[in-house]
């Protein structure tokens, strides 16, 4: 294989993300019924505050807090604790997405894996724990603690000084999101893989090196059968 580190997302790449059913675990516990119409004003806020987030408009802590502040009020309580036990709800319904335990098991023994992910830091290693995968990743990079988010070439600067300076020619870069994985693997002037499981069209100006619709057949491209 002429990989010699793959990078991987995490949400939707390794882990299935069902922000409506967090939602709605999250609040039920605070004895609130979330309806779909509430999630749909919910992501009226949440999208374009992630499209910021990603172009270093704001930081994760801003993401974070403007996005809970209506429930803030209305449960008068922080927007840190809302979001504390949002990210608790999304812990306790992770899953991992078919095929990322056959790839990752083996992959490890053929090439060094790390993760880079814009998602939070109370999340990552809680979920890497318990679906039993913390032990495949040599590195795992958070954008909350490097203090910039993909598809800045910052954060994958950052992720190769922690792996010891690969040739980034023997770098792969995996994810689901073309505006943040693809466009940031670009910027860093390494491979990537879109992970595209809904046939959608390639954006402008963004060019993978190669596309799958599975981790299955992610699994097929790098380590095909003899």
């Amino acid at each position: 294989m002429k990989y010699k580190w793959i990078l991987f997302d995490a949400d939707e790449t390794l882990f299935h993300f069902d922000a409506y059913e967090g939602l709605n675990l999250m609040f039920s516990r605070f004895g609130i019924t979330f309806t779909e119409q509430d999630f749909a004003e919910y992501q009226k806020v949440n999208k374009p505050l992630w499209v910021d987030y990603q172009d270093g408009v704001i930081s994760a802590e801003q993401l974070q807090t403007i996005r809970f502040q209506p429930w803030a009020e209305q449960l008068n309580t922080t927007t840190q604790a809302i979001n504390s036990a949002f990210l608790t709800a999304m812990a306790d319904i992770c899953a991992v997405l078919p095929g990322a335990k056959e790839l990752l098991h083996n992959l490890k023994d053929r090439a060094q894996l790390g993760i880079i992910t814009n998602g939070f830091t109370e999340l990552q290693q809680i979920r890497l724990e318990r679906t039993g995968l913390q032990d495949y990743f040599s590195t795992l990079i958070i954008s909350e603690q490097v203090g910039v988010a993909k598809p800045d070439r910052g954060i994958f600067d950052f992720a190769f000084s922690q792996m010891g300076h690969p040739d980034r020619r023997e770098v792969l870069m995996v994810g689901d999101n073309p505006h943040s994985d693809i466009l940031g693997g670009m910027n860093a002037g390494i491979h990537t893989c879109w992970l595209n499981a809904y046939g959608q069209q390639v954006p402008e100006g963004i060019e993978p090196n190669y596309q799958v619709a599975t981790l299955s057949e992610l699994n097929e491209l790098l380590l095909p059968a003899d």
